[in-house]
């Protein structure tokens, strides 16, 4: 399949599967109260598959447009309702669990990220140190005394485990008054304390661009070393008939440690045709496993090659106790992070070319796909976390916009008037356009105008 096949494929999938966890919070937590559940929709337009079930007759429907969905309950407003199921109308049932109706479809795409997180952390996630690769002449980052080689260790005080960690705490840092701190480990383990400053708000403001923060500042990160371990072995390859498996980490050949898995390549290829002995790690236990290089042309010269894949980067499982504790810290700080940004945004601070379309999120829904299933899993619970976050902003049309309707209500006493309801919806039809048209621009500039 070309990539664009597979983005879209990816892009529906990831929608689909995010959309219908929404609408069954709402669907499960209405049930459970009693509100009647009418129809649950993923999709809109023609229904390409439908069927009545359970004691209510609720229609199941799989609509043409995969684009959104929507969970449908018995309503007076919309219609005549049979005097017998009027207490199960939406409108007649108590605010507070209209409420929980409202907020449900939010909270289970939360829930949805904690699930995919606890299973990444369980399955195992890249141990990437935040090394400094490169750092430009001049930058931001070489005149705070940045240099090559350097381990982040924190920002702002802030301990930065990661590179992701270091982009999140300089995000968040240089956006309050434009410096921060940095704790750092140069390669002969010295520790320094760096300010790096950036004085223009609008060189801040051109810095939270997508891509643009550690241009800009003018250093990048080292890529991770690849381990010895074995991510594949070619079925007719001489690791392979020897009995390498994936998952086995060579920790030497012929006696001689490997530390990384370019000593092991450089190693191997400096011996076609030899036999050696590898020490492998397996489920814990050492073993040796003779082997014979093959030798191959590459180049005009002959290499030797023993047929496996290496494990791009290092990664560590967590059992189950621990891993849901991560997995709850993770999806709280991209939840912060993600409302620290749109509010930043409203005020000016961080650029509105942050805001993605479906064209970028397809982009990025392909890219995760090709790769494997561990990062489109990454993606989906990112998304489901943005998912959520947008559906309680206290716009009309959105849960957060009806939930404020009821909040309302229950201040009041009695329920907004049909016409200021009315006139909040088409307010927030209005302003949804307004952030699909942008998004919509992002994307176009991003992919076709740059």
């Amino acid at each position: 399949m070309t990539p664009a096949v597979i983005s879209v494929l990816a892009f529906v999938v990831a929608i689909s599967v995010l959309v219908a966890v929404h609408e069954f919070g709402h669907f499960w937590v209405a049930r459970r109260l009693g509100f009647k559940v009418v129809r649950f929709s993923i999709g809109f337009g023609r229904p390409l598959w439908k069927r009545s079930a359970g004691p209510d007759a609720t229609e199941y429907v799989i609509a043409a447009i995969p684009l959104g969905g929507y969970v449908k309950l018995l309503d007076e407003r919309e219609g005549p309702v049979p005097h017998h199921e009027l207490m199960r109308s939406f409108t007649r049932r108590p605010v507070w669990q209209r409420l929980l109706v409202l907020a449900a479809g939010p909270a289970f795409n939360f829930l949805f990220a904690i699930a995919a997180y606890w299973a990444l952390f369980m399955w195992g996630v890249p141990q990437t140190q935040p090394v400094i690769g490169h750092v430009v002449a001049e930058s931001y980052a070489a005149q705070a005394g940045l240099r090559n080689g350097d381990t982040v260790l924190e920002v702002g005080g802030e301990r930065t485990a990661d590179p992701k960690a270091v982009i999140f705490a300089l995000l968040g840092d240089l956006l309050d008054d434009g410096a921060t701190t940095l704790k750092v480990k140069s390669v002969d383990a010295v520790k320094r304390e760096l300010t790096l400053t950036v004085s223009s708000a609008a060189e801040r403001h051109r810095l939270t661009e997508p891509g643009e923060l550690l241009t800009g500042l003018g250093f990048e990160f080292s890529p991770p070393p690849v381990p010895p371990v074995v991510e594949n072995a070619v079925s007719d390859g001489p690791a392979a008939q020897a009995g390498l498996k994936r998952g086995d980490r060579i920790l030497a050949v012929d006696g001689r440690p490997t530390p990384s898995g370019a000593e092991l390549v450089n190693h191997l290829k400096a011996r076609p045709g030899e036999r050696v002995i590898l020490s492998v790690s397996r489920d814990g236990e050492e073993r040796t496993v003779p082997v014979v290089i093959r030798g191959e042309q590459d180049q005009g010269k002959t290499i030797g090659r023993i047929g496996i894949e290496l494990q791009r980067v290092e990664l560590q499982s967590l059992g189950p106790i621990a891993a849901l504790g991560h997995a709850c810290t993770e999806t709280w700080e991209m939840s912060a992070l993600t409302v620290t940004m749109l509010w930043n945004m409203v005020i000016g601070r961080v650029s509105v070319k942050n805001i993605s379309g479906p064209i970028n999120i397809a982009a990025f829904a392909g890219e995760t796909a090709r790769v494997g299933v561990r990062p489109f899993l990454a993606f989906l619970a990112i998304v489901s976390i943005s998912l959520g976050i947008l559906n309680l902003l206290p716009i009309p049309i959105l849960d957060g916009g009806q939930m404020l309707f009821q909040v309302i209500e229950l201040a009041k006493g009695s329920p907004l008037s049909e016409r200021a309801q009315v006139l909040g919806q088409q307010f927030g039809i209005a302003l949804l356009l307004l952030l699909m048209s942008l998004a919509f621009y992002n994307d176009i500039s991003s992919r076709f105008l740059n």
